[in-house]
């Protein structure tokens, strides 16, 4: 099963703030939501836990 995460939740596991997280979407650099129904959105988490190991995987190539 998938599990989706709020904004909040997103902004706790990233360290990310709101702007930040709605800008980097729009450049691609980032996870887009999943629209829930009026205003709610969600992300998939496998998409977030994805996007951190990317992270983690860049800085740990430029620090070589």
């Amino acid at each position: 099963m998938k599990k989706l995460l709020r904004r909040p939740e997103i902004e706790l596991r990233t360290g990310l703030a709101r702007s930040t997280i709605y800008d980097m979407m729009k450049d691609g650099r980032f996870p887009k939501p999943i629209k829930l129904g009026g205003r709610a959105v969600a992300w998939l988490e496998v998409e977030i836990n994805d996007w951190i190991e990317d992270q983690i995987t860049q800085r740990e190539d430029i620090a070589r």
